[in-house]
């Protein structure tokens, strides 16, 4: 894992390792002759004996017999830096870093949880998980500004060749239409894939590139029937989030979004 802190006393050595796996790291305790090289953000391989830790703050510490560093980091031009709560505008500066951050970490592991979630809902549900096209010439109901798809040869050639398809396409704003057709065939379908819409807005609600969860089935008797579907898969969604990332889910309540558990 990395390096999240170092404290070195006369004769101890504590670190603390994430690997990524979830917003808890790992203390190690070690000989302060093991110091060599260690830093904040340096990539290491610790082995030992995982034993329980007589600290309340931890339920188990690795007590070190080697540490060897994978990867080292010179803590003056890593732009990230310990024990700093680093501003979201900041981190979004170094985006092959970014992810380190607790908040963008958290986030990740959070949406990953719920893309199984979701995934699991309807498998468990009956419901056959059907592919979309992401590149189509449907414009689904107008459901927003489309990009259209060209070969950068038909971009700069006259607008009267023949199109890559045929038919002029675009990057597709949904699934729905195509699943649609699905759901005559196998009775309950669900699509969760990208979704794009051209509008030209840099307002919090406009997403150029979106992944979007479609779901249509047969045989309905009310919207009721709907609904149901929608809201089990809310709860269930929610429940797994819940219990799989406890800690990624607290750090949002207690910094970001404060009183909306």
């Amino acid at each position: 894992g990395w390096v999240r802190s170092v404290r070195s006393q006369k004769e101890v050595l504590f670190l603390h390792i994430n690997d990524g796996s979830s917003l808890e790291s790992l203390q190690v305790v070690a000989d302060p002759s093991l110091e060599k090289d260690l830093t904040f953000g340096s990539a290491v391989e610790v082995q030992g004996k995982l034993v329980k830790s007589p600290h309340r703050m931890q339920n188990m510490e690795l007590q070190a017999e080697t540490i060897r560093v994978v990867g080292p980091c010179d803590i003056w031009s890593f732009p990230l830096k310990m024990k700093e709560r680093h501003p979201l505008e900041y981190v979004r500066q170094f985006p092959h870093l970014r992810c380190r951050n607790n908040t963008l970490g958290a986030l990740l592991r959070i949406r990953s949880e719920a893309t199984a979630g979701i995934h699991s809902f309807f498998q468990d549900n009956g419901y056959v998980h059907i592919h979309t096209p992401i590149i189509t010439s449907n414009d689904c109901e107008g459901a927003g500004e489309l990009f259209q798809i060209e070969t950068s040869s038909e971009a700069k050639e006259s607008a009267e060749k023949t199109h890559f398809f045929n038919v002029p396409a675009f990057l597709t704003v949904s699934g729905q239409l195509h699943l649609e057709v699905m759901a005559g065939a196998f009775t309950h379908v669900f699509t969760f894939g990208p979704t794009f819409r051209a509008e030209n807005s840099q307002s919090r609600r406009h997403l150029a590139e979106f992944y979007m969860v479609e779901a249509e089935l047969s045989f309905t008797e009310s919207l009721q029937d709907v609904m149901q579907v929608m809201e089990d898969l809310f709860k269930t969604v929610t429940s797994t989030v819940l219990s799989k990332c406890p800690h990624d889910v607290e750090l949002f309540h207690k910094y970001i979004a404060p009183a909306q558990k």
